[in-house]
């Protein structure tokens, strides 16, 4: 397979000045340190971080707005920060919080100068707006405002702005991040189609766990400027396992319940909520025995419990 992105010994480092005007003190602070990976063309691949674990500074060595400190890039065989106007030819970008669509003109008037910015002939343009309207349900709003579009509506026409020129490679920056349900879910069925129907090589980073869950094959977790897992979700998972939990319904408020095999790890009136170390069968038997049940749901761990236990230090890797 072709290879899409490919990092080696990727570092980044910012010379930060601190204290008074005239007693300036400088020190260097490492936001990326000896990176490494690789993405083959074709492959959705999403991106999680904290703030502040040096995410975003990857991506932008990625896209060439940063020069790497050391290391070595290529992003569809070109380095970045060297070949930035050819690269832009090759990749779309879209940053769910920043709109690079023309604020006071309508849509259809910012996609065609983004057309003369990507230098896609006329006729090629007009097919794939045509393809991309129909997709992305531009039709009833291309002569609106940017301005005046809701932000699924203005998320949507970044899409497209960063999709007409037909790239390689679309790298996008929390592209759900404020949308309603049903906008998420159109998003997110588009990017499966282009992956699925162009092999368009797609690399989000998102803070929504469900656009990995639904997205995503692969998983890179970047860490104090480090990557600490590169793998899929059943890896993740196993990297730092939680434990099942167990609701039980009562017929009326009591203690916690204490049973071999479990913690109570909440209680909220006749509900509580049990932390499984034990196999489940033999701790609702115990339950049962014991209490009056109205109900039982057994939950498995969710992704957002994983991250949260893998940020917090809970990896048993």
């Amino acid at each position: 397979m072709t290879t899409a992105i490919e990092a080696d010994g990727l570092g980044k480092d910012f010379v930060l000045s601190e204290g008074p005007l005239l007693r300036r003190t400088r020190r260097t602070v490492s936001a990326v340190r000896d990176i490494a990976f690789t993405v083959q063309e074709g492959e959705m691949t999403g991106v999680l971080g904290p703030n502040g674990a040096g995410k975003s500074t990857t991506m932008k060595m990625l896209i060439g707005i940063l020069t790497p400190s050391r290391g070595r890039v290529r992003v569809t065989g070109l380095e970045p920060s060297r070949y930035r106007t050819r690269l832009a030819r090759r990749i779309g970008v879209v940053f769910g919080q920043r709109t690079t669509l023309w604020w006071d003109l309508p849509l259809r008037d910012s996609l065609a100068l983004t057309r003369h910015l990507y230098r896609v002939p006329a006729a090629g343009h007009a097919r794939r707006l045509a393809e991309l309207t129909e997709l992305l349900d531009l039709g009833p709003f291309l002569r609106t405002p940017v301005r005046q579009l809701s932000l699924g509506q203005r998320m949507r026409g970044d899409l497209a702005a960063a999709l007409l020129h037909d790239p390689r490679l679309l790298v996008l920056d929390e592209p759900t991040i404020g949308l309603d349900v049903v906008s998420k879910s159109a998003i997110r069925g588009f990017l499966l189609r282009l992956n699925a129907e162009r092999g368009t090589t797609i690399l989000l980073t998102t803070h929504d766990l469900g656009d990995l869950e639904r997205l995503c094959r692969r998983v890179l977790v970047i860490d104090h400027g480090r990557l600490a897992f590169d793998g899929d979700l059943e890896a993740l998972r196993a990297t730092a396992p939680s434990p099942r939990t167990l609701v039980v319904d009562l017929a009326a408020p009591m203690p916690p319940i204490e049973v071999a095999g479990a913690r109570c790890a909440r209680v909220e009136g006749p509900r509580q909520w049990l932390e499984l170390s034990a196999n489940p069968a033999a701790v609702i038997a115990e339950v049962a025995r014991s209490h009056e049940i109205r109900d039982l749901t057994l939950r498995e761990p969710g992704i957002e419990d994983v991250v949260a236990r893998l940020y917090g230090g809970g990896s048993t890797a």
